[in-house]
């Protein structure tokens, strides 16, 4: 499949915009500038509570009055909080279709013995699969390779790989080459966790079939 992926920004960390025909989806808007102030998000995507990832300065920079919130069904009081004009609570496994886009809840969590209290199944955190413009885009959220992601399947796959409380840059290579998505976009490293070098260390592991791109603005 041909995918230029000019649509798709990690702009730090988890944060990821991903750009339809007259749809902007925002997941885990985080650490941003005034220069990302766009204001200009159609949906706002939340993958779980932990502050890089559920952050309302930074939500509020992306939102608009029309702007509606996707998030686990776990934290409703505190994505009603935002202030979207909707608020659509999922669960693993849920699916939802929106103008613009269909969204299918897929369960995020630890699997590693190191990290299990990190993002426990118990918390019921989502990771999300998005078709957009008739592509398929899953933003992982914060995970591990588990028996529910693994029957993902997608276009392209936007996965943490810094290790810590998500998969390293080794078992993030596995996942993906588990799912086989044409490309693959790391995110979750060289910020708070992990390091730049650990896009290479992914990018060497990954099936040579597979477009891996980095796309990690800072």
């Amino acid at each position: 499949m041909g995918l230029d992926l000019d649509n798709v920004r990690v702009i730090t960390h988890s944060a990821v915009r991903i750009e339809g025909d007259g749809t902007v989806c925002y997941f885990d808007p985080y650490d941003l500038t005034d220069a990302d102030a766009a204001h200009d998000a159609t949906y706002l995507f939340i993958t779980h509570g932990h502050y890089d990832h559920l952050s309302p300065e930074d939500a509020a920079r992306v939102m608009n009055g029309r702007t509606q919130v996707i998030a686990p069904a776990t934290l409703a009081d505190e994505v009603a909080a935002l202030g979207g004009e909707a608020v659509h609570a999922l669960a693993p496994g849920d699916a939802v279709e929106l103008p613009g886009i269909r969204v299918e809840a897929v369960a995020a969590y630890n699997t590693d013995p190191a990290r299990l209290a990190k993002h426990p199944e118990a918390n019921r955190w989502l990771g999300y699969v998005i078709e957009l413009d008739g592509v398929r885009y899953y933003v992982a959220g914060d995970t591990d390779q588990n028996a529910d992601n693994e029957r993902v399947r997608c276009d392209v796959a936007i996965i943490p790989i810094g290790g810590t409380y998500t998969m390293d840059p080794a078992q993030a290579a596995a996942f993906v080459n588990a799912i086989r998505p044409a490309a693959a976009v790391p995110t979750h490293y060289g910020n708070i966790v992990g390091s730049p070098a650990d896009f290479d260390a992914f990018a060497a592991a990954v099936d040579p079939k597979i477009r891996v791109v980095r796309k990690m603005e800072r």
